[in-house]
């Protein structure tokens, strides 16, 4: 194939992204949607403790929410809805109290009722969990006072204080209704078993092979879901995933592909395949256990994020993997976002690689670490987590530091962050609707955020938290997350930021009625999905 025909096939399925997946097209019933999800297997079912897509991938069919993003408009500005209430409230008591009302006659897949109580017991252990119970999103919900459930219809979330980072937090697609009754028996029966009141009923799961689910012809929403069912195949290699999808063996893979699948796929099939991309709300980062020696050293990390070229390998990085954009801590699509010049006055961000590198050595010098060497512990999956390895280590020998990579399946290598058996760790800051002031809480102390590997305390950075959550001044919001990201990336350096991700979804074109979002856990519940032949 000529460069001109390759191209030209590329820009053909890159201007559909333009186009509305299924417009004027009336939706077909039946089939089953195969797709690949990029991992091994999940580590648990349960959501409220998970933070990784295999979770969402697997069981989000099975599930329902109190309110989610439009699967319409799942876009950075797209409306939330609702998906068990039966309409958004407008909060009361100057900000602080929001009212749901709960649609009645919703059934869980084994026949019993949904009320506001399994409600309420679902969202008290995301917001509330008792002791040895991890919530991955409990710090997101540090503004919640109290929750209620006055009658069978009606939950009630009153908060300590006003502040635009409650209604977006609460619309987690992490955020699944569970069972009261199988709570009270069994606080971790989820963790192992699947039951909820979604468009797709549980038909079976294969370790490391497959997960499966047929159409819940209870579901609330009327004429929902259009599948008949679906099947998830597990596989962590890249190759495997794109050989499916070429031959027809699986349909889509929700996650991503780099670039050059994108090309390699529209070259062989041409208009057999549509391409939707765009900014992702994910980013690399290197997590420091400040437990362990010399890490424990403000020096040392500082002189770890400052080796590391980000204006420089950002260009080319983008062109092998699925990371693009130079930013801080705050979506780079946001308001609220760093401009370029903000973010060049932080550690690691430095115009001139030179002087920032020479600026390490010394500090590992000043630290007694110029002999620096550890363990990056890395996760099974190609991307972008093999690229950033390997770009880390490479960069951090540039100011002689030598690093040996550990590579673990996604379980092992969650378990070992919670464990804090670990160096340094690649992670991906994932979230899902973008929400500024609650996405960095990712990055506070472990106490108070639990998903936060680092283990250190800093007392400074979750008073301006504080201040952050409760400023409605969009102004004002901007400056103090600004003082947040210089402490976690320059004065404190905390954690190691990376690069942010770029989302690019090849899919058969005959997959309809699903929309690309800035996240790779939104929109998956697949309920609006259907198979035009």
């Amino acid at each position: 194939m000529t460069f001109t025909t390759r191209g030209a096939l590329v820009f053909a399925a890159a201007f559909a992204l333009a186009m509305p997946v299924s417009a004027g097209e009336t939706p077909k019933r039946g089939g089953t949607l195969t797709f690949m999800i990029p991992a091994d297997s999940p580590p648990t079912f349960d959501a409220h403790r998970e933070e990784t897509y295999a979770t969402i991938h697997s069981a989000a069919p099975f599930y329902s929410t109190l309110i989610h993003v439009d699967p319409n408009d799942p876009s950075v500005t797209g409306p939330l809805v609702c998906d068990l209430c039966t309409e958004m409230p407008q909060p009361t008591d100057g900000g602080k109290t929001y009212t749901f009302k709960i649609r009645q006659g919703v059934k869980f897949h084994d026949g019993t009722p949904l009320t506001s109580a399994d409600v309420l017991a679902s969202w008290n252990k995301i917001i509330f969990p008792p002791e040895g119970v991890a919530s991955a999103r409990q710090s997101n919900f540090v503004m919640v006072d109290k929750t209620d459930a006055p009658d069978p219809s009606t939950i009630v979330f009153k908060l300590k204080f006003a502040t635009d980072a409650f209604l977006p937090a609460l619309a987690d697609p992490y955020a699944w209704i569970y069972s009261k009754a199988k709570l009270d028996k069994d606080i971790h029966w989820y963790e192992k078993n699947i039951e909820g009141s979604g468009p797709f009923k549980f038909v079976s799961y294969d370790t490391g092979q497959s997960i499966k689910g047929e159409r819940n012809p209870d579901y609330y929403h009327k004429g929902l879901p259009y599948l008949d069912g679906f099947v998830g195949i597990y596989a962590d290699k890249q190759v495997t995933r794109v050989d499916a999808i070429r031959s027809d063996r699986a349909q889509i893979e929700f996650r991503g592909f780099p670039p050059s699948v994108r090309d390699e796929l529209v070259g062989a099939l041409g208009d057999q395949i549509t391409v939707q991309t765009g900014d992702w709300n994910c980013g690399g980062v290197l997590t420091i256990n400040h437990k362990k020696k010399p890490f424990d050293d403000v020096r040392v990390r500082r002189a770890l994020t400052l080796a590391i070229d980000r204006w420089g390998s950002g260009p080319e990085m983008s062109k092998i993997a699925i990371v693009r954009t130079v930013g801080g801590i705050t979506f780079p699509g946001s308001p609220l976002a760093a401009t370029k010049e903000e973010l060049q006055q932080l550690a690691g961000y430095w115009p001139d690689i030179e002087k920032s590198r020479a600026e390490a050595r010394r500090l590992l010098k000043e630290a007694g670490a110029e002999n620096l060497t550890f363990e990056l512990n890395n996760r099974t999956v190609d991307q972008p987590y093999k690229y950033y390895g390997i770009w880390a280590v490479d960069q951090w020998s540039k100011i002689g530091v030598k690093v040996t990579q550990k590579v673990m399946p996604t379980g092992p290598w969650f378990q070992a962050m919670r464990d804090g058996n670990f160096d340094i760790t690649t992670e991906g800051n994932c979230q899902n609707v973008v929400n500024p002031l609650a996405d960095v809480g990712k990055y506070l102390p472990h106490t108070v955020s639990p998903s936060n590997y680092g283990y250190f305390d800093d007392p400074q950075e979750v008073e301006i938290y504080e201040k952050l959550l409760r400023e409605l001044d969009k102004t004002k919001q901007r400056a103090l997350l600004r003082q947040l990201e210089k402490r976690v990336l320059d004065d404190q350096a905390h954690a190691i930021y990376l690069l942010w991700w770029q989302r690019i979804v090849p899919h058969r074109s005959y997959v309809k009625g699903w929309k690309i979002s800035p996240s790779h856990y939104l929109n998956q519940d697949l309920a609006t999905v259907w198979l035009d032949k």
